[in-house]
């Protein structure tokens, strides 16, 4: 399954909404996807999504859309 994490890229200022950054992983859940960038980011995390369906469609058209691997 294909997730979209939501982050900021530190935790140490307040999250703002136009410096929030996302990225894309391949996962078996979100507590997974979660856990995978956690331990391998700086990262504050805000949202866990997944993509299915025709919202996944949507986003792999996107030029961005890229898998993140750790």
């Amino acid at each position: 399954m294909i997730y979209k994490v939501y982050y900021q890229e530190t935790k140490e200022r307040n999250p703002k909404r136009e410096q929030t950054h996302s990225l894309y992983i391949e996962a078996d859940s979100d507590v997974t996807a979660r856990q995978l960038v956690e331990d391998n980011t700086p990262y504050n995390i805000e949202f866990v999504q997944l993509l299915e369906g025709s919202h996944l469609e949507y986003e792999q058209e996107n030029a961005e859309f890229t898998l993140t691997e750790f």
